[in-house]
């Protein structure tokens, strides 16, 4: 398929980060990715950890096709519910999604590239500060850099353009309730 091309010149990428541990951090991503999507620019959105699962948001971006490619390139959340790999296979998944991402970013392709839950990565010990410090160094000048997860490095968040922290105030499952499609996944 033909790509319109984009009806707006990226003046300069910001360096935008969702942190915090209240829900919503994908969520305002991807809300990002559909207000880019409507100004014909092109979004990558890289999932770190996620991938075992079924989450809406796969179903959705197809619709967004192919102004927004997704790819998981985790092993599925690490230690929790499902998840019986070696911490070592998180890991390694983890440094190749990086290893990936830093030559898609360069290739001119994208305007957006989201990096969904790359925080986490810091967080469990996989990738480090300076990882995506590097990464934010050899970012071109007209890329968009979002980066979410809770736990974010203080030296990346002085880094960024733009912080914002989600904070649980109340969240249904304090009351049992278990996470819904089409809401939380």
């Amino acid at each position: 398929m033909q790509l319109d091309p984009p009806k707006i010149q990226v003046r300069k990428g910001l360096v935008i980060c969702y942190t915090g541990d209240g829900k919503g951090k994908t969520t305002a991503a991807l809300g990002m990715c559909i207000r880019a999507t409507g100004y014909n620019l092109r979004t990558l959105i890289w999932q770190f950890i996620k991938g075992s699962w079924h989450y809406g948001e796969l179903d959705g971006i197809k619709r967004l096709e192919p102004y927004v490619e997704l790819r998981q390139r985790g092993e599925g959340f690490v230690g929790i519910v499902d998840d019986k790999k070696p911490r070592e296979v998180h890991r390694q998944a983890a440094l190749q999604a990086l290893e990936d991402v830093k030559t898609e970013i360069a290739s001119g392709k994208y305007h957006v590239v989201i990096l969904d839950e790359v925080f986490v990565g810091c967080q469990l010990g996989f990738l480090t500060a300076n990882d995506l410090l590097a990464l934010i160094a050899q970012k071109p000048a007209s890329v968009h850099l979002v980066l979410t997860g809770r736990g974010a490095p203080p030296e990346v968040l002085e880094a960024a353009d733009l912080v914002t922290e989600m904070r649980e105030i109340k969240h249904p499952y304090q009351k049992g309730e278990l996470a819904q499609k089409g809401i939380d996944y």
